[in-house]
C-alpha cells in the first residue's frame, strides 16, 4: 500500500512547482507547447464546461482562460478540489476534460473512466497527454525519473469493492497509458468510448528542458531547434516517443 498524500505534501510541492516555474522561463515555454498538442481536440459547441484535472500551479490558464482547474486539495492557484473517483459535477455537465500528466497516477482507470462518462455530455472528450514508452522514454522515465515504470506491474482496473475516494493514496505507473491506450490492453474495458486520436511525439523540447526537478539542457532560445529535432525524432516514435495524446469521445454503450 503505497502512502497517503498528505494536504503538507502537496502544497509543498506546488510551492516548489511554483518557485521553478518563475526561475525557469523555459517552463512556461514548454508547457505551451504541450498543450498546443492538446487544445485543437477541444469541443466548443456543444454547451459544456472544460475541467482540467489535476492542474497543480494552474499554467493551463495561460492559454485556455476559462477552464475551470483542480486537484485533489486546494491551493490558491486553482478553482476547485476534485477527486476523480467522486466528481461533484452533474451528469453531462462536461464538454472537455483535460489530463496532462496525470494519467499514470490513477490506481484504477476503469473506476475513473466510468465516472468520466457520467459526468460528459454526449461527445465530450477527453484529452489525454501522459508518458510514452519507447526506447527512449525507457531511459527518460526509468533511471533518470523518480516515479516507476511498471511496465510488468498489475493494473487494477477496477476499484474493490468499498473503495472510497478518501481511501486513495499516492501511486503511479508512467508505462499505463502506453500499455491501456498503445499496446491496447484493456481494449474489452475501454467502454462507451470512441477513440479520436492516439499520437505518439518525441517531445524533445520538454524533455531536454528538465521540467521542474531536472537541469535546462539548452538555452530558451534554442526552442526552435529542439523543435526541429522533435520534427525529426517523430518520425520513428518506437524508438524516441515519449508522450502519448489520447483523445476520447462519450459514445452510448
Amino acid at each position: 500500500m503505497q502512502d497517503k498524500i498528505s494536504i503538507e505534501q502537496h502544497n509543498k510541492e506546488i510551492q516548489e512547482n511554483l518557485k521553478r516555474w518563475n526561475e525557469k522561463p523555459l517552463l512556461g515555454v514548454v508547457y505551451r507547447d504541450l498543450f498546443a498538442k492538446m487544445l485543437p481536440f477541444l469541443l466548443y459547441d456543444n454547451g459544456g464546461k472544460t475541467v482540467e484535472f489535476g492542474s497543480g500551479i494552474g499554467q493551463i490558464k495561460e492559454v485556455l482562460p476559462d477552464c475551470i482547474t483542480t486537484d485533489m486539495f486546494p491551493n490558491d492557484r486553482i478553482d476547485q478540489v476534485e477527486s476523480l473517483y467522486d466528481l461533484s459535477f452533474e451528469a453531462s455537465e462536461l464538454s472537455n476534460v483535460i489530463m496532462l500528466h496525470v494519467f499514470h497516477h490513477l490506481r484504477y482507470p476503469g473506476a475513473i473512466l466510468r465516472e468520466l462518462h457520467r459526468v460528459m455530455k454526449p461527445g465530450g472528450r477527453v484529452i489525454i497527454l501522459d508518458p510514452y514508452i519507447s526506447l527512449l522514454g525507457k531511459l527518460v522515465y526509468g533511471p533518470l525519473h523518480h516515479e516507476p515504470i511498471g511496465l510488468q506491474d498489475e493494473i487494477e482496473w477496477n476499484a474493490p469493492e468499498g473503495f472510497l475516494a478518501t481511501d486513495d493514496s499516492y501511486y503511479a505507473a508512467q508505462g499505463n497509458a502506453t500499455r491501456i491506450f498503445w499496446r491496447n490492453e484493456f481494449v474489452d474495458e475501454v467502454r462507451g468510448w470512441k477513440r479520436v486520436a492516439t499520437k505518439r511525439y518525441s517531445a524533445i523540447p520538454y524533455i531536454l528542458s528538465g521540467g521542474y526537478s531536472k537541469p535546462q539542457m539548452y538555452p530558451s532560445w534554442g526552442m526552435g531547434l529542439m523543435k526541429a529535432i522533435e520534427k525529426v525524432c517523430d518520425f520513428a516514435p518506437s524508438l524516441f516517443g515519449t508522450c502519448l495524446l489520447v483523445v476520447l469521445e462519450k459514445v452510448d454503450e
